[in-house]
């Protein structure tokens, strides 16, 4: 399963190794060669599993479909985001960091507290 493409329909078969791979950052990250270029590459449809070759030089519109089951495996690529979150365990389990904005929330006394001293010291 590739993390840089999270929609990836296709693998690709490096020329240089001929092992597999879901994108060309996979490869680079797996191996320490740079990834051969070739007007023939090999692909393998992950919806039907069926290995097929396209020919890039003479790459058509109608070429953007898996020969097999019609997949069309050239989309747009969803890649995964950057997220900001709160670290912790479950929210589900241990809410205890989280604020119900619903719940008025009550202000804690203390004798130490600075608002209003004016009026009390005279």
């Amino acid at each position: 399963m590739c993390k840089h493409i999270l929609n990836a329909q296709v693998s690709i078969r490096a020329p240089c190794c001929k092992k597999w791979f879901d994108c060309s950052e996979c490869h680079a990250e797996a191996e320490t060669h740079r990834l051969a270029k070739t007007t023939e590459m090999a692909f393998m449809c992950k919806k039907c599993k069926k290995a097929f070759r396209k020919d890039m030089a003479n790459y058509e519109e109608s070429d953007e479909f898996c020969p097999h089951c019609d997949n069309h495996y050239v989309i747009e690529a969803k890649t995964p985001l950057a997220v900001v979150g709160v670290e912790g365990e479950d929210a589900r389990v241990d809410n205890r960091m989280l604020k119900d904005e619903r719940v008025k929330q009550t202000k804690n006394r203390s004798i130490f507290a600075q608002d209003g001293i004016e009026d009390r010291i005279g």
